[in-house]
């Protein structure tokens, strides 16, 4: 078994996979360890549905399909964060609304494309082992920039995490990194679906941050932990994947719950 899993590392198509969901994983412990402690799963969920509608967009219109996804992702967020901070008492109707919409049009436009004839499932389920080398440099630059924005604005962020009043008095603007959070996840959803599709999103984005909440003490704690896991339930999703010729997003979900469920035993003793 061990020379089938080293002769499959020879392959390009592993290779790329392999390094996707090592990136994609780092970028899900940092921006889900803030989706978790913001309280904003919910709010995911529903950009994770509404991208849809950019990928759609992207196919109807001959883009690139993270271009499309991104861009979609992204004003759903922005719309999200205007209705959370403005209009909260709505907040579980516009979500409602804007996820079904966002799945109708791409729904649509895929149906209008002349020609298109691509199993839909891979968006849906993920298919990682269809990352290209664009892919992967897309990857990267999302987790630099994202790493960095963290870093710098590290304490601020902390703040309207935990305390968005006493951020407020101290002077920080809630309302914009409030929004850049959203936005950031939006960028990270996008990635993410590449690997374990839409539908399985959020188990990648909670999952592991559950677990390392309950490990760590501290936000920059959180982030490393469930970065480190949730590349560890990537790869060995991956590996039984190939082994038993399954479905990569689900094996990597279905080896994240496993993880859950050994560690909630583990911590109950």
């Amino acid at each position: 078994m061990l020379e089938t899993l080293f002769d499959a590392l020879s392959y390009e198509f592993i290779q790329n996979a392999l390094i996707a969901g090592l990136l994609v994983s780092f970028a899900s412990g940092i921006i889900g360890s803030l989706i978790v402690v913001n309280r904003m799963v919910f709010l995911a969920g529903g950009i994770a549905h509404t991208s849809y509608g950019g990928i759609g967009l992207a196919i109807y219109f001959g883009l690139p399909i993270f271009l499309g996804a991104s861009l979609f992702a992204c004003v759903a967020a922005l719309l999200m964060a205007f209705v959370t901070l403005h209009q909260r008492d709505k907040i579980d109707v516009f979500i409602g609304l804007i996820w079904s919409i966002g799945m109708a049009i791409g729904i649509i436009l895929v149906d209008l494309t002349p020609g298109y004839n691509v199993d839909l499932m891979s968006y849906l389920f993920g298919s990682i082992l269809a990352v290209g080398s664009e892919d992967i440099n897309y990857m990267a630059l999302l987790l630099v920039i994202i790493t960095a924005l963290v870093t710098i604005f590290y304490r601020q962020i902390l703040a309207v995490s935990y305390d968005s009043e006493y951020a407020n008095l101290r002077g920080i603007n809630v309302k914009f990194f409030y929004t850049l959070i959203l936005v950031l996840s939006a960028l990270t959803i996008v990635i993410a679906i590449k690997v374990v599709g839409l539908i399985l999103v959020i188990a990648l984005l909670t999952i592991p941050i559950y677990i390392a909440e309950k490990l760590s003490n501290s936000l920059a704690g959180m982030m490393i932990i469930s970065g480190f896991l949730s590349s560890c339930f990537t790869i060995l999703g991956l590996i039984l994947s190939y082994i038993y010729d399954i479905t990569s997003g689900a094996s990597i979900i279905i080896v994240s719950a496993l993880g859950l469920i050994l560690f909630l035993m583990f911590e109950k003793r």
